[in-house]
């Protein structure tokens, strides 16, 4: 069995999260690249094609659904196996979303090492994948319109939960529900603006 040759590429937007990950991989002997967002995945798979890429979904710029369809979409780079990480979009709604566009395997946040290891091992030796035909332009933003539509409502009913809730929590208590709060809001915010970027581009097919 060939396993493909190439760099480990890791695209997730929380620091803390990709330094453990990176931190992981080379540990055990995988070489690494790394990216914070879609964009910039994008940007590195143009200089050197990697082995397995493994990216997060809920990422500014270019999230991880639009980085996959754009990878599956391009001949150079169809066939590069990829893991999908999440702790948003773990529905099975998203899941069968993530794996329309071409994911391979799907973990949940948070990640346990030895599951990624043996997954991403799993992966590697079966070689690069077949070229998965990627759903029409119209159908991928339609259905990423969906996806993205639960996540803000899901998001905002924890949002309003969690100011309930400080309304009425003792002062020692009250830090630790701030802090889920501004977290709350960053993904809500990040979400919307996808969202309003989706709504502009599926105007075009009207």
């Amino acid at each position: 069995m060939n396993i493909p040759h190439g760099p480990i590429l890791i695209v997730e937007d929380v620091p803390n999260i990709l330094e453990f990950l990176e931190v992981t991989l080379k540990f055990k002997g995988y070489p690494v690249i790394t990216a914070r967002n879609g964009q910039e995945a994008l940007e590195k798979v143009s200089e050197v094609l990697p082995a397995l890429v493994i990216t997060d979904i809920l990422m500014p710029k270019m999230d991880g659904y639009a980085l996959v369809y754009q990878l599956r979409t391009d001949p150079r780079t169809n066939r590069i196996p990829i893991i999908f990480l999440s702790a948003t979009y773990v529905s099975p709604e998203d899941k069968q979303f993530a794996f329309s566009l071409g994911a391979i395997r799907f973990i949940e946040k948070p990640v346990d090492t030895e599951e990624l290891l043996l997954t991403m091992a799993e992966v590697l030796t079966q070689g690069p994948v077949v070229a998965a035909m990627p759903p029409e332009e119209k159908e991928f933003y339609q259905g990423y319109r969906k996806r993205l539509e639960a996540k803000l409502s899901h998001k905002n009913t924890q949002i309003a939960r969690t100011e309930r809730l400080l309304e009425n929590l003792p002062a020692e208590q009250r830090p630790v529900y701030q802090s889920l709060l501004v977290e709350a809001r960053r993904h809500r915010d990040t979400i919307q603006e996808e969202l309003d970027e989706l709504y502009r581009i599926l105007d075009q097919y009207s």
